[in-house]
């Protein structure tokens, strides 16, 4: 087999995967959490044994989608914070970026964080609670490295920014949870909130010299 034809087997290949993607992504928005294998492949207008032959398994249908969801999700969040804007204003377009996308799409939240919500026996719902950790892990590390590329935090700056990374992810991801559930204030008030919370020492930082900056 010529590389030319290497080529567009793999190119068709990518585009079938992708395809199968966006059917698990229309399965997942009308069910949520209890989305099952057997109804993707019924969207995708195929058999489960093809699903499997793609993905391997469950699992990895859905490392498939959490890498979906978290890049589109990370790309907003760093778009975010390039904006041309001032230091707080950005602050808060980050963590309004983050909520905004979980009101939006909140059965896809709860199929990625919720494996509570999706255990159920036979086909039904995806043990998800061994990857929701390393999505927070991933998003937790990516901002640490935007913190420790764009603020002067002098001595140990690079563990500081890890500590930072980590703590904010969790914060957004603790109270974005429970923000989603009760619904006790608006999402401009969430947002001014957690921004007064994060502000005295992002405030007070520099930015780092011939950084991005912050």
């Amino acid at each position: 087999m010529d590389t030319t034809q290497r080529t567009e087997q793999q190119r068709s290949a990518d585009r079938r995967r992708r395809e199968l993607l966006e059917a698990a992504d229309r399965v997942v928005l009308r069910d949520g959490p209890q989305a099952s294998m057997n109804a993707i492949a019924a969207e995708a207008g195929i058999t489960k044994p093809i699903l499997y032959r793609h993905f391997g398994d469950k699992s990895g249908l859905y490392a498939a989608l959490a890498k979906r969801h978290t890049d589109a999700l990370l790309n907003s969040l760093r778009a975010a914070l390039d904006a041309p804007a001032d230091r707080r204003e950005r602050v808060e377009a980050t963590l309004d970026t983050y909520l905004a996308a979980i009101e939006l799409r909140p059965q896809v939240y709860r199929f990625l964080m919720h494996p509570a919500e999706g255990s159920q026996t036979g086909d039904q719902g995806f043990d998800v609670g061994k990857h929701s950790i390393p999505l927070l892990r991933r998003m937790g590390e990516e901002l640490a490295q935007v913190i420790e590329d764009r603020l002067d935090l002098g001595p140990g700056g690079q563990q500081l920014a890890r500590v930072w990374g980590h703590g904010i992810v969790g914060m957004m991801h603790a109270a974005g949870d429970w923000w989603l559930g009760e619904r006790p204030c608006s999402r401009a008030e969430l947002v001014r909130s957690l921004a007064d919370l994060l502000w005295g020492r992002l405030a007070a930082a520099g930015d780092k010299m011939g950084g991005p900056g912050f």
